[in-house]
């Protein structure tokens, strides 16, 4: 790393003057993001067909899926038919919720599903450490019709339960599924932030193309899987 990507170094009242500018904008980013939550609240909803789903110990219906919750987030898991080694970015995306039993005392649920056969993906999430719960859209249209079909990417979904009948509110894919991370804004905490060619960063600071820091699925099967590879 050249010795001059660096900041600049300034007296303390310089830097707490510095500081204090940034925080005026970081404040209007945070209540910005209380506004979007609450418009995301007030969005209406579309009620869902009856599907069904396949999960470790049969099928299930969707609404069973909520595990008698009202509310229920989906990750829509990336599957490549007969690959050893599913999506890096969500094996290590999906790897961050390790801890979800907070969600019961909101009525919630966070769940994966994905497009590759039930047997297969239980086998890849066991390889892989990852502890969440998974389930199958391999035999059901569920997947394509919320923005993840066979062979496309991932995405998020948010569904709430009214007895047996289920109903959308909420979706997002691509960068949207950032604001669900720990990861990006604790990297983007740091001094020379993500390191990636397309953001806006000083003359001098490291940079590399997108993804050269992520950890690839043998990285995550190696560090937290039940069964290393």
């Amino acid at each position: 790393m050249p010795e001059n990507a660096l900041p600049p170094v300034v007296d303390s009242e310089t830097w707490q003057r510095e500081l204090a500018a940034l925080r005026v904008r970081e404040k209007a980013a945070t209540r910005e993001l209380d506004a979007i939550a609450a418009q995301r609240r007030r969005l209406p909803m579309v009620q869902m067909p009856g599907y069904v789903l396949d999960g470790a110990d049969g099928p299930v219906r969707l609404a069973d899926v909520f595990d008698g919750r009202t509310q229920l987030v989906v990750y829509h898991h990336m599957w490549h038919p007969g690959a050893q080694w599913q999506c890096g970015g969500c094996t290590g995306f999906t790897s961050q919720f390790t801890r979800l039993e907070f969600l019961a005392n909101l009525d919630a649920r966070f769940v994966i599903v994905t497009q590759g056969p039930i047997d297969e993906a239980l086998g890849y999430a066991e390889r892989v450490g990852n502890t969440m719960t998974w389930y199958s859209t391999a035999n059901s249209p569920f997947g394509a019709d919320v923005g993840a079909p066979s062979g496309g990417g991932f995405a998020v979904n948010v569904f709430l339960r009214d007895g047996d009948t289920v109903y959308r509110t909420w979706h997002t894919d691509g960068r949207g599924t950032e604001q669900l991370s720990y990861t990006f804004p604790l990297v983007d905490l740091l001094p020379y932030g993500r390191q990636e060619q397309w953001q806006d960063s000083p003359q001098g600071w490291p940079q590399s193309p997108a993804y050269h820091w992520w950890p690839d699925s043998p990285d995550i099967a190696a560090a937290y899987g039940g069964a290393r590879t």
